[in-house]
């Protein structure tokens, strides 16, 4: 399992990786796993809106189940990956790069708080195979 040390991660893995007050956010190594061969991906969250933190701003389908990626940020949406949706396998062959998924300006910095670093969720997703 990759958890890149640069990146933290949400319980509901998703991670972010903080540039300045500007959060990329997609989902971990371990949820596209889990998923298995990822068909759909739709971002629901538009450009210019504001997003809430924990509130459902994409849904991914694939072979295994469907599930909704939260934002584990609150703040305003600068960017979407248009491009995933017509190729939603990159949330399985590169969960970290190609497949980020929104870019937000984050409101409140101390929404990071909340979030695992990798040594932390790392332990949570083992935690959770057994």
């Amino acid at each position: 399992m990759n958890v890149p040390t640069n990146l933290k991660y949400a319980k509901t893995d998703e991670w972010v990786k903080l540039e300045g007050n500007v959060a990329t956010i997609g989902v971990s190594d371990y949820a596209q796993s889990q998923l298995s061969d990822v068909v759909y991906v739709e971002i629901s969250a538009v450009v210019g809106e504001h997003v809430a933190k924990n509130s459902t701003i994409v849904t991914i389908e694939s072979v295994k189940a469907a599930a909704d990626v939260n934002a584990p940020v609150s703040g305003k949406v600068l960017a979407v990956n248009e491009g995933l949706s017509q190729t939603p396998e990159l949330v399985n062959n590169d969960p970290y790069e190609a497949a980020w998924m929104i870019k937000i300006e984050v409101e409140n910095p101390a929404d990071m708080d909340s979030l695992l670093d990798a040594a932390g969720y790392a332990s949570y997703c083992e935690e959770r195979s057994h």
